[in-house]
């Protein structure tokens, strides 16, 4: 495996093979875990050629948040992408994503998409991500691209972006990989101590338990209502629980039949996201 970090070496490595080779792309910010190597994999199905970023990107990070602390651990991440076989590593600093000041950057804005749910509790965090991956794609001009359907609201946000901007690229959702006892893979699950550990996986079953009811016919208002309570008697502390169309993340409305469900919540300082698909056997009236 080829560790790339200016846009001059990213340029010379693929450059001859565009047009020849089919090219797919995993964006991610490092402290790899199995979830990211699941997209690694699905990237080997996709096309000839793999290569993979590693940037954290401060531009997503609000005021307080975590991007001084974010794991940042490229050696270790190196080796588990050479080991899948990965052909480039893009690594970029700081300077080559972002040359001017932040407060110059031109930035990438998908509206409405990006100011809901996650986006409404850090306001900004999607023009950063938007941005971020508009900027990687021009500088590697993929045929594919994956992403984690974890970050359910930052993949449709890319999606958006890549058909707005008519972007030569395809974006695939992968499926979130769990632990054994459900709960979603994160690079933030680190944070959480033993007894938030033990905890955490009650949002997913919150998820599930949530999703059986949709199945049975109960209102997803009373539902959403229900869950979100059930997530607090569990210990932990809810920020949104709600139930969306999957095409655009708006309410549902009768004759809707695939929704997904999404749900954030605290345990200490970590915020948890996790969401799941549902696709009704009878829509909604």
């Amino acid at each position: 495996m080829m560790q790339l970090s200016t846009v001059a070496e990213l340029n010379g490595a693929l450059d001859p093979l565009r047009g020849h080779e089919r090219i797919a792309f995993v964006p991610t910010m490092g402290n790899l875990h199995e979830g990211h190597l699941s997209l690694v994999r699905r990237a080997r199905e996709q096309a000839e050629r793999v290569i993979v970023s590693i940037f954290v990107n401060p531009l997503q990070f609000g005021a307080g948040e975590d991007f001084g602390s974010y794991p940042r651990t490229l050696a270790r991440d190196a080796e588990l992408l050479a080991v899948e076989g990965v052909d480039w590593l893009f690594a970029p600093g700081v300077e080559v994503m972002y040359p001017r000041p932040q407060a110059e950057q031109t930035r990438v804005v998908v509206p409405d998409i990006s100011d809901i749910l996650c986006g409404a509790a850090r306001p900004g965090h999607f023009e950063g991500v938007a941005t971020v991956v508009c900027k990687l794609f021009n500088m590697v001009r993929p045929d594919v691209a994956l992403f984690g359907q974890k970050d359910y609201q930052q993949l449709l946000v890319i999606r958006r972006m890549v058909e707005d901007l008519a972007m030569p690229v395809q974006v695939f959702g992968v499926p979130t990989v769990r632990e054994a006892d459900g709960l979603a893979m994160s690079s933030r699950n680190g944070y959480l101590d033993a007894e938030q550990r033990r905890r955490a996986p009650a949002l997913y079953r919150v998820l599930c338990d949530t999703a059986a009811g949709l199945a049975a016919g109960e209102s997803p208002v009373a539902l959403e209502r229900t869950a979100a309570q059930a997530i607090d008697v569990a210990g932990l502390r809810s920020d949104y629980l709600v139930i969306r169309r999957q095409a655009d993340l708006t309410v549902p409305r009768p004759g809707d039949s695939e929704l997904v469900i999404l749900a954030a919540a605290w345990l200490g300082k970590t915020r948890l996201i996790d969401n799941l698909e549902v696709r009704l056997s009878s829509p909604l009236v």
